[in-house]
Order: C-alpha cells, then structure tokens, then sequence
C-alpha cells in the first residue's frame, strides 16, 4: 500500500503584512517548530477522515461555543475536502489525465489556531502535496500558492491573502512582491514574484503566542477589504506604506543592519495599529515585548506575535514578561534539523 505523509509548517510574517492582499510586497518565515501533516494512501474509496479538531462531542455549552469560534463548524475537514475539489478542476483544466484509484486522507495539527500563524492554509498545503505524489502531478512551485489561495478565497470564501502560501509552499525566508505590474497569468492563475532569501541575514527571532486570544482572520480582514475597496484614503496609503516598508526590510537584511530590520518590524506594526481597531489583549503582548527591549509585530492576523531578540538575557526576561499573560515564547525554527 502506497503511504504518503506531507508536512507544512506554520509562518510569521515579518515585514508587509496584510499588503499581500492589495499589491503589496512581504518577507515571511517559516517557522518549523508547529506543522500540519496529512496522511494519504490508497483506498477503496475516497474518504476523508475526522480529526481532533473536527470534534462533535463537548464537555459543556460552553466548550461547544468556544469550539466553533475557534475552528467554524468544520474544522479541517472542509479545507481538505475543498482543496481535492480545487486540485481536481485544476488538472482537469489544464487536460491533465488522473488515474481512477481511490484514497484515504486525514490530516493532523499542533499549529495554535486563530493565532495568526496560518494554521489553515498549512492543512491546504500539505493536502495539495499529498494529491500531486499520489496523482504523479507536477505543478509549478509558483503556481502551488495560487492555487491553494483558491481553495478558501474561491471555495469557501475566506478572505485570505497569497502570502502564508508562498513561504508555506517555498519555506525558508522570502521576499515576495505582488504589484499589479509584475502579477503574471500561470495555468489560469495569477502569481507573484518571489524571492527566497538566505536566512542565515536574519538576526535572532523570537515567536509568542497565546491561544487564549485567538480571533479568527476574517475579523480583521473582512472590514479591511471593505474599507480598500471603498477607497478609504488612509488604507490606501497604509497599503502603499507597507510595500515600502518591504523594500526597506529587504535593503537592511542583505545590507547585514538587523538593528534597522527590528525598527521596521516595529514600524510594519505601529502602521497596521493606525488603520485597524485592535484587541486590548494583542496591543498588551506587543508592549510588554517592547517593554523588555525587543522589538514586536503581529505575525499575521493576530494572537501570535514576533521580532528580534538579541540575546538569551532579553529572551529569558521576555519570557518571564509574556509568561505574565499567559504567552508562550520560542525561538522559531527556520531551517530543517540535521
């Protein structure tokens, strides 16, 4: 029996975010420390398999309420099934013949959800790996975002950004710009320029997070789109201003200037402070970061935050600071264990 198991791993988005989705440019990270893995091997139907998160048994109300807020009424369970609808339409429009055996898929996580850390598109990732070995398919690495972007913008109609698909499909560090005019038509889907970069120009990381102020992306991004497409000024031209902020973090990072890299990860987020309404709870975990001498952003959405931390001595007095509050602190993981 053929097995096939696929990781994807959860991200931080240092410089840029949320302009992926308004032709912006970024730099995220992968960070290794928190996967999705799915699990594929022939079956002789194709069924897909519950998880944890796709529980349907509660301890109480008010587990069931705090469930659903946290994973929707499906868990996992819709991305997967709507990312083997997406790749089969996919391939059946670029006339590529699937051969007909069947299979059995599940998928496993211990990214934090709702914490901002792309917990969601990680199970799409892994998903679409498992269906191109399995089907013997070989999409372009460029078009491997796009596509799974699809999946919840087109599918399920998350608003979403290509972003935490990018570093999940290229890994490592990476500069992407997606400006109208560089955006390129591939297989039918629209894809950005994307530059891997070494992440040994990164300076020392730190990734917190807490699960206790989890709040789902679409809070956030929904109004966003709303208040972009009506052309409120000040969005416009924060979406602008996080491009160039991009292009500045690019400059330091091959520059070697770290110290600037963390002032512009500060900036990305005082900018994304001035445009959006933000939680109480996630403004405390910045400024007590800040407060013990690192600097601090969102890493995407909320709940999870990163920066630079020098040294073990502010590492230690971070962790102490945000253990206060509930927040665990890590050093993220980048490059694969050897």
């Amino acid at each position: 029996m053929q097995l096939i198991r696929k990781r994807a791993y959860a991200r931080a988005g240092l410089v840029g975010n949320p302009s992926d989705g308004y032709h912006g440019k970024t730099i995220s990270v992968i960070v290794r420390n928190f996967f999705a893995e799915v699990t594929l091997y022939e079956w002789d139907e194709i069924e897909v398999i519950w998880s944890q998160e796709d529980k349907s048994r509660f301890r109480s109300l008010g587990e069931l309420v705090r469930d659903v807020k946290l994973h929707g009424y499906y868990g996992g369970v819709r991305l997967v099934k709507a990312t083997i609808k997406k790749f089969a339409e996919f391939c059946a429009r670029q006339g590529w013949h699937l051969h007909d055996r069947n299979f059995s898929i599940r998928y496993e996580t211990n990214i934090p959800r709702q914490c901002g850390l792309a917990g969601s598109s990680a199970i799409i990732v892994a998903t679409l790996r498992c269906l191109m070995e399995f089907y013997g398919v070989s999409i372009p690495r460029e078009v491997q975002p796009s596509l799974a972007l699809s999946v919840e913008t087109e599918e399920l109609g998350i608003a979403a950004g290509l972003q935490d698909r990018v570093i999940q499909v290229y890994e490592g560090l990476v500069y992407m710009d997606f400006a109208r005019e560089v955006m390129q038509n591939r297989c039918g889907l629209w894809c950005g320029v994307y530059e891997p970069l070494d992440p040994a120009l990164l300076p020392p990381l730190y990734l917190a997070y807490s699960t206790d102020v989890a709040e789902p992306t679409e809070v956030i991004h929904n109004n966003l789109r709303a208040r972009y497409n009506q052309g409120e000024p000040a969005v416009v031209q924060a979406m602008q201003s996080f491009a160039e902020l991009t292009v500045q973090a690019r400059k330091a990072l091959l520059a070697g200037d770290r110290e600037r890299f963390g002032q512009l990860i500060n900036a990305n987020f005082d900018l994304r402070r001035s445009i959006c309404r933000l939680p109480a709870e996630h403004l405390e975990m910045i400024e007590r970061a800040r407060r013990v001498g690192a600097t601090a952003g969102f890493t995407g959405s909320g709940g999870a935050i990163v920066g630079v931390c020098p040294d073990a001595e502010t590492f230690a007095r971070l962790q102490t600071e945000l253990g206060q509050i509930r927040c665990k602190v890590v050093r993220p993981l980048i490059q694969p264990v050897r």
